[in-house]
């Protein structure tokens, strides 16, 4: 090692200059503090870092000085991402966003009894999240949630989506879930369909990613109309059954507030279509409330949704709740209209819900929560917005989630 390093400071030494005898040359050795290594630096670009040689000038002594450096935590960065890449994915955390329908035009009946719709779809900032961790089984999904009432059985669509993942994939990965539930059911904001979807995703992501978005696209509308929906890039004009889903890229702005209330009471989506009479529905046509919309902007003469009547008479109190929120509008809100089949009311244009929802008594069980437009890049799922307050209601403040790959 002396021989070495001697050739190496003669190598180094200036041609003009003689070079110190070897007795007095500097080597130097010394670990870094790994922040300080590490610091704005990748794992790959550390690893490659792991040790280094550095050469500095000495003024006061006029030589060289060499300085061997090895960097312990790149070294560990180094091992960590080789076994991330040996073992794989074990727990992934996912934002599940719900949607709103800007409009929702029903424009007939089809012969398998579904209805023919025409819609703009757009995923919001309020979500569930869901925990995801790789289980030792290989015969059973096992599902827990923060909700009572919610079902964790096979009827949940969480695990109808990881069902209809394996069947197309054959492989026999089974999970651990756990579903933590801020968006209220029966509201119309399609939380299950959203849950389902991401669902479909993440078991995608254990699995090394084998199918394609299209594919996780197409097969979701075998277990759910509104579920394609939520591999658009957030925005989409939705037909057929709703699983016809077309992306329109950069539709309206992301910092567009609104707030969404939704009162105790939910609406049976069978009931709402029950109660539906063609011959009564709006004659707008949806492609010209499209264009209105990309060209203007949201405002109340474009939120047409022909599911508002029979919802209204199937929960009265829900009409009530939109007259008193429109009456209520001193220019606050641009537009108040009924999401999917209900029983969710938005107002769009503030986060801040009118005043009678809080000095009212009958109001005093409403759900309320604040949200964004929200889109999300391709290869990646939807993240909550962290610069913000996402979502709160009248009993707490709602936590943020965002995601997290473990």
């Amino acid at each position: 090692m002396a021989c070495s390093a001697h050739l190496l400071s003669q190598s180094l030494c200036q041609p003009h200059r003689s070079c110190p005898a070897p007795s007095k040359r500097h080597l130097r050795f010394q670990a870094r503090p790994a922040a300080a290594a590490s610091a704005g630096v990748s794992s790959s670009a550390r690893s490659r870092r792991s040790s280094s040689i550095r050469v500095a000038a000495s003024a006061e002594q006029g030589r060289k000085k060499i300085e061997l450096t090895y960097d312990a935590q790149a070294k560990f960065n180094q091992l960590a991402d080789q076994i991330d890449k040996d073992v794989g994915i074990t727990r992934l955390n996912l934002f599940s966003p719900c949607k709103i329908n800007v409009f929702l035009r029903i424009t007939g009946k089809r012969p398998d009894g579904f209805h023919d719709l025409a819609s703009l779809f757009h995923v919001v900032s309020l979500g569930d999240t869901i925990k995801f961790s790789l289980s030792p089984s290989k015969s059973k999904d096992r599902l827990s949630t923060n909700v009572a009432g919610v079902p964790v059985d096979e009827s949940n669509l969480i695990i109808r989506a990881l069902d209809l993942y394996r069947k197309k994939t054959g492989t026999d990965k089974h999970f651990w879930i756990h579903l933590d539930k801020k968006v209220p059911t029966g509201a119309g904001l399609g939380g299950g369909s959203s849950n389902a979807a991401t669902a479909l995703w993440a078991a995608n992501q254990f699995s090394g990613s084998i199918a394609s978005e299209k594919d996780l696209q197409e097969w979701s509308g075998e277990i759910g109309s509104d579920i394609p929906f939520f591999f658009s890039r957030g925005a989409a004009y939705c037909t057929g059954r709703g699983e016809i889903v077309q992306d329109i890229p950069n539709l309206l702005p992301e910092n567009l507030p609104m707030v969404l209330i939704k009162p105790p009471e939910a609406c049976s989506t069978a009931e709402v279509y029950k109660r539906l009479r063609l011959d009564q529905t709006s004659q707008a046509d949806p492609l010209a409330l499209l264009k209105e919309i990309t060209q203007n902007g949201i405002s109340q003469d474009v939120c047409v949704n022909d599911l508002e009547p029979p919802a209204f008479e199937v929960l009265q109190s829900l009409k009530k709740l939109k007259k008193r929120f429109i009456a209520s509008n001193r220019g606050d809100y641009s537009a108040v209209f009924m999401s999917g089949s209900g029983s969710t009311i938005v107002g769009i244009g503030s986060p801040d819900p009118p005043a009678f929802v809080y000095d009212d008594e009958d109001y005093k069980d409403v759900f309320v929560s604040e949200a964004r437009f929200l889109t999300r890049e391709e290869n990646e799922w939807y993240r909550e917005p962290m610069s913000s307050s996402a979502t709160f209601s009248k009993e707490d403040s709602l936590s943020e989630a965002a995601p997290v790959v473990d």
